[in-house]
């Protein structure tokens, strides 16, 4: 493929494959950042909405709002393409946010709250320019947000993004108290996609996650670190994080591959593609538990336009849009799926765009991690992670699209008989995950014999 190929009319899956060069990828990237595809609008204090749509249908939708989730996903993202200062301006938010509301933890340490209340958690979604609560009824018992929280603040303190003097040492401790309080590795929360609340792998393992990276911290810092901890209102010793991180670990193994075990058809769920969080970013699982992960979405929820989130899936199934009004299709269904499970055709469950890259970065990962490791190239590896980029960008909106082209969507849906991009576009945590798979790619294409 030459250098000069015409990006513009040549169909994006095209545009890469196994013997590009880095020089190719580096026309892919600056090609769509002029094409405003990497455009990440950003608050005054660094923190990101869910997506960049616009109009009245996007407002009722709540994406203009903060999901701490989203927000450590493209904080990473800018944190492993070398964007540092975003990150680190985007977790210190999040750190506020948290700071501004701590009673929420504090008061389900000390009982005062029943954590069985989702209302009286902390929440994980909330109004990012005043940093305030939303009194809406909303699912916020989502461990794995708060996982994914202590897992990047411990990330950019363990790399000296985020120094000893400026770290929130007295949060982290609380948070860590919180979830011993709530014994996360046990309990039922709404999870990745905010429904029925359940025992979920995703949510343990982005929790016991955090935990590690925390004890990583403590591992590799000076003294004052650990003495911070101790100093805290909720004292945290490495012993403390240390068990509480082998209670995730024991109740990981005895649920993956599967998302829940729990007999309840409402919460079974052998597939869920929120596992695969778990091989890219967190690296929370072993080289064989990834590839059983893998190979099950790709098996069991890989579609033609993209990733079903599980089988059975009805958020934005076949003409969601003529079914459900604006403020109706991202309302709380936690406590109840039923009415709306009665709108899905079976098969026809919106197939999303965030896994496809997240895939790819997990196999770039692998092929990068051989390489240093003395293991040699893995031939099959780099094609898993060129397949999966392909996909990622035949997702990638066309020129009849409302917002234009080279936009990331948050799903297709079956849309009177037509596949097309949800209202949701673009999605951020899309183009967080598709900008690393193609760093992913340049990095390991650098590496090629």
């Amino acid at each position: 493929m030459p250098v000069d190929i015409d990006l513009r009319n040549t169909p994006p899956a095209r545009w890469l494959d196994v013997s590009s060069s880095t020089e190719q990828v580096t026309e892919v990237v600056q090609f769509l950042h002029q094409q405003g595809t990497f455009r990440f609008p950003v608050l005054a204090n660094g923190l990101f909405p869910a997506a960049a749509a616009t109009g009245d249908d996007f407002e009722a939708s709540g994406y203009h709002n903060i999901w701490v989730r989203d927000n450590v996903q493209i904080a990473y993202a800018h944190f492993r393409i070398g964007h540092v200062d975003v990150a680190v301006r985007c977790v210190n938010a999040l750190a506020n946010y948290f700071l501004n509301h701590r009673f929420r933890f504090e008061k389900v340490i000390t009982r005062e709250a029943d954590h069985a209340d989702a209302m009286c958690r902390p929440h994980i979604r909330f109004d990012g320019n005043s940093l305030t609560e939303l009194t809406e009824k909303w699912a916020h018992a989502q461990n794995d947000a708060i996982g994914y929280f202590l897992w990047v603040y411990g990330l950019l303190v363990a790399n000296a993004n985020i120094s000893s003097e400026e770290t929130e040492w007295d949060l982290i401790a609380t948070i860590v108290h919180y979830l011993q309080a709530i014994c996360y590795w046990q309990d039922e929360d709404s999870g990745h996609w905010e429904e029925t609340r359940k025992i979920s792998a995703s949510s343990i393992g982005a929790v016991k996650e955090g935990l590690n990276e925390w004890i990583n911290v403590l591992e590799k810092s000076q003294p004052d670190s650990v003495e911070k901890l101790l100093a805290s209102n909720h004292p945290v010793t490495l012993d403390l994080l240390k068990k509480l991180r082998n209670h995730g670990e024991t109740a990981l193994a005895e649920i993956l591959p599967s998302e829940c075990t729990q007999p309840d058809p409402k919460k079974f769920r052998r597939f869920d593609a929120a596992l695969v969080f778990l091989c890219y970013p967190l690296n929370a699982v072993d080289r064989k538990t990834k590839d059983l992960i893998l190979d099950d979405v790709a098996e069991n929820l890989t579609g033609d336009f993209g990733v079903r989130r599980y089988q059975g899936d009805s958020y934005w199934c076949a003409n969601y849009k003529d079914l459900l009004s604006a403020d109706r299709r991202s309302s709380d269904f936690s406590d109840d799926l039923s009415g709306r499970d009665q709108l899905l055709q079976p098969g026809t469950e919106a197939q999303w765009c965030i896994f496809d890259p997240a895939i790819s970065c997990a196999y770039g990962e692998r092929y990068a991690n051989d390489f240093f490791k003395g293991r040699g190239l893995s031939k099959l590896a780099l094609q898993k992670q060129i397949h999966h980029l392909q996909r990622s960008l035949s997702q990638l909106t066309n020129h009849q699209h409302p917002g234009g082209a080279f936009r990331c969507p948050e799903s297709y849906f079956l849309n009177r008989a037509q596949w097309i991009p949800n209202d949701l576009t673009p999605l951020l945590w899309t183009q967080a995950n598709l900008i690393q798979a193609l760093w992913w790619l340049e990095h390991n294409l650098a590496l090629k014999p």
